[in-house]
Parts: structure tokens; sequence; C-alpha cells
């Protein structure tokens, strides 16, 4: 399961306090505001609600998963998703625009053209140019999102 889905539950008796806490239909949180959640079924719209974080590998994700879903029902601005920097999702468009180029039949200069201007391209001889290299890094990787690699991009990378 996605790492940043916040899984919601009724919250047990027990665990109740004085505190404000958040019922199951939180109808102040815009759907396009919201990160997303699961409400699993059977919950009281009514109810206090709790998350439920299993201790996996996943959970330092599903923590700041939780964090933001917190800080959007608060109404507070919400901390950035950590998953994916600023040029890794810059690299993942260029990648997916990339492949629906040759997806639809563009040549690999085509694709370079539209993504990186036709001036652009000109400048070197197209057979030994540092941009047909990374267009044709950006499909071969676009390709093995599209195969099901996409995964990795729900989880924080890991070290060794």
């Amino acid at each position: 399961m996605n790492p940043a889905i916040t899984v919601l539950t009724e919250l047990p008796e027990h665990l109740l306090s004085t505190s404000t806490a958040l019922h199951a239909a939180p109808a102040d949180i815009p759907d396009h505001a919201a990160p997303p959640h699961l409400l699993l079924s059977g919950v009281d719209l009514t109810a206090s609600i709790a998350a439920l974080i299993p201790f996996d590998d996943d959970l330092p994700g599903r923590i700041e998963a939780l964090n933001r879903f917190w800080h959007a029902q608060r109404g507070k601005r919400m901390p950035p998703d950590t998953r994916m920097t600023r040029q890794q999702r810059g690299r993942l468009r260029l990648m997916l625009q990339a492949c629906d180029g040759r997806n639809r039949g563009a040549s690999y200069r085509d694709i370079a053209a539209a993504l990186f201007g036709i001036e652009r391209v000109a400048a070197d001889p197209w057979k030994t140019s540092p941009l047909r290299d990374r267009v044709i890094g950006l499909v071969e990787g676009g390709t093995g999102l599209i195969a099901g690699g996409y995964l990795r991009l729900f989880r924080h990378r890991r070290r060794a």
C-alpha cells in the first residue's frame, strides 16, 4: 500500500481525550487540499478517528503523511512531501512527456525539439549530441515507470 495514504479508523473509547479530535467526516477539509487518506469501512462518521500506522519499513513515510494530514485538518500550511526533490519531479515530468511522444510515433529528435527547442537540437550534430542520449534516457526511464517502476515513487529512498 502507498505509504503516503493515511489509514483512518474509529478511535477506541479508552483512548478518547479531552482535546479536539478529528471526526470521520472532516467537512472543513476541501477534497483538493486533503492529503490522500483511506477511511476504513464501518467507521461511524460522527466518531473520533485514529490513524492506523503499521510498523514496517515505510514507517517514516507514513508518519510524514500523517503529519501532512494533521496540518491540513487543522487548516495549517502542510509540510512538503519529501519523497521527491524538485529536480526529480522535473525529470519525472520530462520522462512522461518523452514517453508520450515516443508512444505517439515521434522520433527522438522530434521529442528533443519539443522538450528543449529546435535551436538547441540544431546546435550539435544529432548522432553525437548529448541531447540525443538524454532523450533516449528519458524515454527509457518513462517506459520503466509505465511498466511498474512508478511504485518506487511512493516510497522514500533508503540509504543502504
